[in-house]
């Protein structure tokens, strides 16, 4: 039992609107209330929009230059030259735009850099790159938004450049031929929060709109909807629809590659949910990248033989299983740091590296060490000198606002308010400590780093039932920015001892006005040595189906429980 701040709201007036004007229990108009869905059309939209109501690619600036330039490309058979980032939604950016263009009939190349060797962006030393291999254009994706140098010395060169990317821009805008990202200040396209591969599936769906091939835009869905939960951007508007109709269509996948991922992530033919993506489809692309070997997950999507596709994921597991062991010793190393040193009582941010550490996945373990201290987290690996960083942030503070005010610093940074990567030089660590701690103490509060609760409604045991479980299905897919529904209910009686299961979550029943379910404290062994038969608890919690003997039952997933 913790000192979570729960925060519940009261419905308001324009709960009650919606519920009426939907007609939808007014349970469910709060949820979309709490999300910041609380106009007709808007919710309307995000209940039932369809492929329809994704908004008009030509609205992104840009974009018919874009479209223009690449067409001309095709036509004249010049060679273009794709040029990705390192991650998941990098690689699936590069995949995507390469299949499109190949459909067209494009000269396709691309190059991701090698994450260990050659760190992130679109820098000018590729420029002898990309006149060796012949390209008359270059388009980034996932990256390039502070690509100046590299834009400026293409040009000298007769070269031309495409930037799409999601990421926050720099001081100086690239002056390239076009730029697409609609996080740019000023942008007037209506949704500004896509990942990279959905600015990307944005062009092609312009380029297919004037070829009269859109009815094949459909099947770039799979790969969008993986990049965009991959990406952990927010699941709302177009980000919703590329993943509500995306992961419906990964219950049928043609793709060699993408079907052998599936069958060895046991997830193949059955319905797919954004827990699969996240946790098993995701983790085994991103592995290649994060362990050096990226072009084996690109390859992996152009497999001609099933043989060469099992070979492929084979090796991808592997590395998967490999970076989770780096990734468990990093994280041990750091969490045992942060408590022996207490620095979580002295600093609002954690900021600390290592040597030993794998630069692959500092990112991950910094959102894990975010996630155990509710405070941002930035780590760093050494290497020859320098400092390769990678922060997750809470909501409540922008890293990328730190890191901006920071700039001269840094050899190389970029990113969004909630993620970060950056280099230095390795003796600049001490002074950049100190800077950001400064920068960090007036700006985060002690009531910013409390863990908060955000409840979505206040319910009895007997509102709970499938019709119930039914209509919060329509709010699926869940993910940032639409999180799975927590409920609140008060003094209900814990009618059986808890028990500890696994070593590490606890179990036990709860039972109020003749209802009796069971409830599940996930990663919460703890409770069943702090709570007792008897005990009246209020609880927040989210709901859960499982099977037991062929039987479907409700449970209580718990997130927090109090004595009332």
């Amino acid at each position: 039992m913790s000192d979570t701040i729960w925060i519940l709201n009261d419905f308001s007036e324009k709960t009650h609107n919606l519920s009426l004007d939907l007609d939808i229990p007014v349970e469910v108009a709060q949820i979309l209330v709490n999300r910041g869905i609380d106009e007709t059309d808007e919710a309307d939209r995000f209940l039932h929009g369809t492929l329809r109501d994704l908004y008009d690619p030509f609205l992104m600036e840009g974009m018919r230059e874009a479209v223009d330039r690449i067409r001309k490309a095709v036509s004249q058979k010049e060679k273009v030259l794709i040029f990705g980032d390192y991650d998941v939604d990098g690689i699936l950016s590069v995949v995507s735009l390469s299949k499109a263009l190949q459909t067209l009939g494009g000269n396709v190349d691309f190059f991701i850099p090698d994450r260990l060797k050659e760190g992130y962006g679109l820098k000018k030393k590729y420029i002898d790159l990309v006149v060796q291999r012949k390209a008359n254009l270059v388009i980034s994706v996932d990256c390039g938004i502070k690509a100046v140098a590299f834009v400026e010395e293409a040009k000298k060169r007769g070269i031309d450049v495409i930037i799409t990317d999601h990421h926050q821009p720099g001081s100086y805008q690239p002056e390239a031929l076009a730029v697409l990202n609609p996080a740019l200040p000023g942008s007037k396209y209506p949704y500004k929060r896509l990942a990279g591969i959905g600015v990307v599936f944005k062009l092609i769906q312009a380029l297919f709109d004037v070829e009269s091939k859109s009815s094949q835009l459909p099947h770039y869905l799979k790969l969008v909807s993986i990049g965009t939960v991959a990406d952990i951007v927010e699941l709302k508007d177009e980000n919703r629809i590329f993943v509500k109709f995306g992961l419906k269509a990964l219950e049928d996948v043609a793709n060699i590659g993408l079907k052998s991922l599936m069958e060895n992530c046991g997830i193949s033919g059955r319905r797919v949910s954004v827990g699969d993506v996240g946790f098993r489809i995701g983790p085994r692309i991103n592995a290649a990248g994060r362990m050096g070997l990226t072009d084996l997950a690109v390859r992996l999507f152009f497999s001609d033989t099933p043989q060469e596709a099992e070979e492929i994921v084979r090796r991808l597991d592997k590395l998967n299983s490999r970076r989770q062991r780096v990734e468990e010793k990093v994280f041990s190393q750091a969490n045992n740091l942060i408590k022996r040193k207490g620095l979580d009582k002295r600093y609002k941010l954690l900021l600390l590296g290592c040597d030993e550490w794998h630069r692959g996945v500092i990112g991950i373990v910094a959102s894990k060490i975010k996630d155990a201290f509710n405070r941002p987290v930035i780590l760093f690996a050494y290497e020859d000198r320098k400092a390769y960083g990678s922060g997750r942030s809470i909501k409540e503070f922008s890293l990328i606002d730190c890191l901006d005010r920071h700039k001269e610093m840094f050899l190389n940074y970029g990113g969004h308010t909630m993620a970060i990567g950056c280099e230095l030089v390795q003796e600049s660590m001490e002074p950049l400590k100190k800077a950001i701690n400064a920068f960090v103490a007036p700006r985060i509060t002690e009531d910013h780093l409390k863990r908060k609760l955000y409840i979505d409604a206040k319910i009895d045991f007997g509102d709970i039932d499938f019709s119930l479980l039914e209509i919060l299905a329509s709010l699926s897919p869940f993910g940032l920015g639409n999180p799975k529904p927590l409920f609140l209910t008060e003094k209900a009686i814990v009618s059986s001892q808890p028990k500890k299961i696994q070593g590490r979550h606890s179990k036990f029943i709860l039972k109020k006005n003749g209802r009796i379910f069971e409830a599940l404290g996930w990663g919460k062994g703890e409770w069943a040595e702090q709570i007792y038969t008897g005990d009246r608890v209020d609880l927040v919690y989210t709901l859960q189906m499982s099977e037991y003997l062929g039987e479907e039952r409700l449970n209580l997933s718990l997130e927090d429980i109090r004595r009332s």
